[in-house]
């Protein structure tokens, strides 16, 4: 005998399942990328793009921001233009560019199709700011990009400590930027 119990319960089934359908993530493979095949992300993903070895270097200095350094790869047949960062743990996140021992902000970095952007020391990077305390070494974050148009592409963090492995930009003290001061550089 088919209930009213029996029915909620088979329709709440179905509808957790479909949940658990939609909440598809990429998967960073063994080198720590994650890319983003339509198939496997939904709506949200900007088809042919991809993003690896991302890694959030610490500050020495606590109330100081953390730098991001990672490689963009825009395998479509268009250019994208990387108009935002999000960090988790982080309060906000920028895009900059050092040339000349200056380091300012950006607002959008476009990259044409078939080409890669490194993000590293001394040139692009992503500086997080107001990090908050579970950010520790050793551990992971997650990083998401939107790009013009508001597709998102979303990768993990390997957290490390200054020093750790990684070799620091000595051209540039990340450290020395007043976040305040920065709103009012030119971009």
């Amino acid at each position: 005998m088919f209930t009213r119990k029996n029915a909620a319960f088979s329709a709440l089934s179905l509808g957790l399942l479909a949940l658990a359908g939609c909440q598809q993530s990429a998967e960073p493979d063994a080198q720590g990328s994650a890319s983003a095949p339509a198939e496997a992300l939904g709506p949200d993903a900007k088809p042919g793009t991809s993003a690896k070895a991302g890694r959030m270097i610490l500050p020495v200095v606590a109330d100081r921001p953390a730098a991001v350094y990672f490689t963009f790869t825009n395998a479509s047949d268009a250019p994208v233009e990387l108009a935002a960062i999000h960090i988790a743990g982080a309060d906000s996140a920028e895009m900059h560019k050092t040339e000349g021992g200056q380091m300012r902000a950006v607002e959008r970095v476009a990259v044409d199709a078939g080409k890669s952007v490194e993000f590293a020391p001394g040139g692009l990077h992503v500086m997080a700011f107001d990090l908050d305390d579970s950010l520790k070494s050793g551990g992971t974050t997650e990083m998401t990009i939107t790009f013009e148009g508001g597709d998102k592409l979303s990768m993990p963090l390997a957290i490390e400590k200054m020093g750790a492995g990684m070799h620091a930009d000595a051209s540039m003290d990340h450290g020395a930027m007043d976040h305040e001061a920065m709103d009012g550089m030119e971009h």
